[in-house]
């Protein structure tokens, strides 16, 4: 029997070790992935610690971890595409390929979503913090170029915010505001919002820090706006640096107890302007309607990211549209997960932790 090693989680105790466990039996529907690199979200140690009780586990022990790169190992049946031996790209989010109105989805390795997706959830249970993961094939992308593992490890960094920038239809020549662009997201967006066309990129975030180190990479084109929590004041110079108001914004503000950012970066959109929603503010919203209704304000949530957005990202990467060498991406290899989880936790602004195998 063939074995690996994998970091295995039992949410019940609080235990996580690095085991060897025998590798996945190949199932119908599934592609076996030899996993080269994976990226360690800023939040994974709090969501293991139990800090953030709104995320829900397998009932069983098991392998956490979200987005990575490796390469096909083998396919099990009714697999026609993905072929042993490509590279790809992994995405967590998996949702139920049937015909209803509102298929259950997961994201795995991580979480399970609504009230009925717990046995999606057994059936998926494992992410990639181990040497093979075993994926659905429509979580698998094939993808081209000769980038390195750990960079393409962070496509997932990207891949959240295009799922915003794509809903609100970013289009070139715009000017764009990112709302906690000091984050591990955030950063992400205001980088892509550059290589997706947008003329001006307004980054808007209070750690007055990151957003200088930020503006170094942004160049000419990226404006920073380090916001004071004044929102008559941060407003206006959000509207300033758009030169009156911005066509499009992106929120992306993580865990925020105050909504007043993200009002400001609303009323500072101009007629017309419209604003995706994918952070994780726990504050009520508070709206004005006739203020959204007498300019044409659209406003949009979005949860994660299309199917195809990773094979794009992957495409802008290997074209140079899109700059992965401006993440500071700190590599750690598999056995040493618990320094990996620590260093994320300090992230900030465009920085990857990624684990190696």
């Amino acid at each position: 029997m063939q074995t690996m090693r994998a970091w295995r989680f039992e949410s019940a105790s609080g235990r996580l070790g690095l085991e060897e466990v025998p590798v996945p039996a190949l199932r119908p529907g599934a592609v076996l992935v030899r996993v080269h690199a994976t990226p360690v979200l800023s939040y994974m140690g709090d969501v293991l610690a139990g800090k953030l009780t709104t995320y829900r586990f397998p009932s069983r022990p098991f392998t956490p971890g979200t987005n990575g790169v490796g390469t096909v190992e083998s396919i099990g049946p009714e697999v026609y595409q993905v072929r042993a031996g490509q590279r790809v790209v992994l995405n967590p989010h998996f949702v139920v390929n049937e015909r209803t109105s509102n298929p259950e989805q997961i994201l795995i390795g991580l979480h399970r979503i609504g009230p009925d997706s717990a046995p999606v959830q057994d059936t998926w249970p494992d992410g990639s913090f181990a040497e093979y993961a075993l994926m659905p094939a429509s979580v698998v992308t094939p993808i081209p170029g000769n980038v390195a593992p750990e960079r393409l490890a962070t496509l997932g960094k990207f891949a959240v915010p295009y799922g915003g920038l794509s809903q609100i239809r970013l289009q070139a020549g715009e000017t764009l505001i990112v709302n906690g662009a000091t984050g591990y997201f955030g950063s992400a967006a205001a980088l892509l919002g550059l290589a997706m066309g947008a003329a001006r990129v307004i980054a808007a975030g209070r750690d007055a820090a990151t957003l200088g180190r930020l503006a170094n990479v942004l160049g000419p084109r990226g404006v920073t706006v380090a916001l004071s929590g004044d929102g008559t004041r941060d407003t206006a110079e959000l509207r300033e640096a758009a030169g009156g108001g911005a066509d499009a914004a992106i929120d992306l503000v993580g865990r925020a107890t105050d909504p007043g950012s993200t009002l400001a970066t609303l009323r500072a959109l101009r007629r017309g302007g419209r604003l995706a929603l994918m952070g994780s503010m726990t504050a009520p919203l508070p709206l004005a309607y006739g203020e959204i209704m007498i300019n044409d304000l659209t406003i949009v949530g979005r949860f994660m990211y299309p199917p195809d957005a990773l094979a794009r990202l992957a495409v802008m990467a290997t074209s140079g549209i899109l700059d992965l060498g401006a993440v500071d991406v700190k590599p750690f290899p598999l056995d040493q997960l618990p320094a990996a989880l620590t260093h994320a936790a300090g992230m900030r602004g465009l920085e990857a932790t990624v684990l190696t195998m």
